[in-house]
């Protein structure tokens, strides 16, 4: 029991850093660039993947002794594709204006590497609570990295977070002025470099 804790926990934990999905695997990177403008974007992405990761591994790895072998794709596909689509209409009900500011970029959740990835190597050969683990853990490893980013781009950029200001005027009377470069896509693939050289400098310490 205490090797299968252990196990669990190691499934949940190691992808938010040692093994972050995007600082090691470089998966996820394109969404990351698109979506990090705003932190409250950023937030709700993170959370979407988050969940429909967890849940399609959850569900394929509860089906995986009854999935042919040869259809398991399609079977994967259909299970993420199913979550998709209920993650989008649920953003597009409660929280209209940031489904338009996310655009096509939750419904190409069902392309991204992370879900597929984690669901083809984990989820087909592991029990469920550990899948559903692994894929949390992988999702709160990518949404991490979303949400730095965009605080940083947020703040330095535009001066706020959440949309509010953050940076008071007397600053701006003063002379400062704010980033413009990192509203650019650019600026977030710089600092996602620098993230994955921090993180690599860390774990060699």
């Amino acid at each position: 029991m205490k090797i299968s804790q252990s196990q669990t926990f190691k499934a949940f934990s190691e992808p938010i850093v040692k093994n972050n999905p995007v600082f090691i695997q470089s998966l996820g990177i394109c969404s990351a660039l698109a979506v990090t403008v705003q932190l409250n974007t950023a937030v709700v992405m993170a959370l979407a993947m988050t969940l429909v990761t967890a849940f399609s591994s959850l569900t394929l790895s509860a089906m995986r002794k009854v999935i042919p072998r040869n259809v398991r794709m399609i079977v994967e596909l259909s299970v993420i594709a199913s979550l998709v689509i209920l993650a989008d209409e649920v953003l597009r009900a409660f929280f209209y204006d940031i489904s338009k500011q996310l655009s096509v970029f939750v419904g190409l959740i069902i392309t991204n590497c992370i879900v597929m990835g984690r669901a083809e190597t984990y989820a087909l050969g592991n029990p469920p609570i550990r899948s559903f683990m692994d894929g949390l853990g992988n999702g709160a490893g990518y949404g991490s990295v979303l949400v730095i980013v965009a605080f940083i781009r947020e703040l330095f950029g535009a001066g706020k977070l959440f949309g509010f200001a953050i940076v008071p005027q007397t600053f701006y009377d003063a002379g400062y002025m704010n980033m413009g470069f990192m509203q650019l896509a650019p600026a977030a693939f710089i600092i996602i470099g620098l993230l994955v050289w921090l993180q690599k400098s860390l774990m060699k310490g």
